[in-house]
């Protein structure tokens, strides 16, 4: 399906959209707050529910209990806003999370009062927050989250095409069936190799990531089909990214059915 508005009108109509829409920065403010908690809860612990499945502990870090949800924000973005929004919301969230990184890496290597030393320390600020200051979750976690996000959205916007708006759980969970298992792959795979996390725990917490990350999605597909519907009623579109290149550096066109 080809649009039939020039490249230059194309790019001027979605600008005057975007800054008409009246709820897009707000889901973006969800997006990088859980995606900045959420990494702070990954350094900070690691859960354990007391039992296993299919002989695997399922022990997971702290993260995981709240990143599921910026999945739910990258579905409603890509399903209302399209691909090119999504994509900028992502290298939004990318920038913030590698500010964190610049910021907790000062906190450690700055002094500490001595009050503070006595009473709390640097031991055990680093052995709390250290994958925050060294760098190491953050590495993970840009990385993961980069590919992953960016795999959900491209997954999700080109089911909607091939199946014309139909059927919204199929593309929701689809789509992050992919992002999460890239996503969980990275992320372990880069935390143990920067030695955030132990390799006897590799297994362990890329199935029980995945796992959890998963159902939350499942569990979360009603409110996923209300928000998304509210959205588009709202803001009075219901995006088709017809034309529109995936890949991450660029940009492309979008064509927008109205209501």
């Amino acid at each position: 399906m080809a649009s039939s508005i020039s490249p230059s009108a194309s790019r001027s109509s979605e600008a005057n959209r975007a800054s008409h829409f009246l709820y897009l920065d707000q889901v973006m403010a969800f997006f990088v707050a859980i995606l900045l908690m959420s990494n702070v809860a990954s350094s900070a612990k690691i859960l354990d529910l007391g039992f296993s499945l299919f002989g695997i502990p399922l022990a997971f870090d702290g993260g995981t209990l709240l990143f599921p949800l910026s999945y739910v924000f990258g579905d409603l973005l890509t399903e209302v806003y399209g691909f090119r929004a999504s994509r900028r919301v992502i290298w939004t969230g990318f920038a913030i999370l590698a500010l964190s990184w610049v910021v907790f890496f000062l906190l450690r290597i700055l002094p500490g009062e001595a009050s503070w030393e006595s009473h709390v320390g640097s031991v055990a600020f680093n052995g709390i927050l250290g994958g925050m200051s060294t760098g190491g979750i953050v590495l993970a976690s840009l990385l993961g989250y980069w590919v992953g996000e960016f795999s959900n959205s491209a997954v999700l916007s080109r089911m909607k095409i091939l199946m014309q708006g139909r059927m919204l759980w199929v593309r929701t969970i689809g789509s992050t069936l992919v992002g999460e298992l890239v996503d969980s792959i990275v992320f372990v795979s880069i935390a143990s190799l920067t030695g955030v996390f132990g390799w006897e725990l590799f297994g362990t917490l890329v199935f029980t990531n995945y796992l959890f990350k998963c159902t939350i999605e499942v569990l979360m597909t009603p409110l996923t089909y209300f928000a998304a519907y509210k959205l588009k009623k709202a803001e009075g579109v219901d995006t088709y990214d017809v034309g529109v290149t995936l890949n991450p550096f660029t940009t492309g066109f979008v064509k927008t059915k109205t209501n």
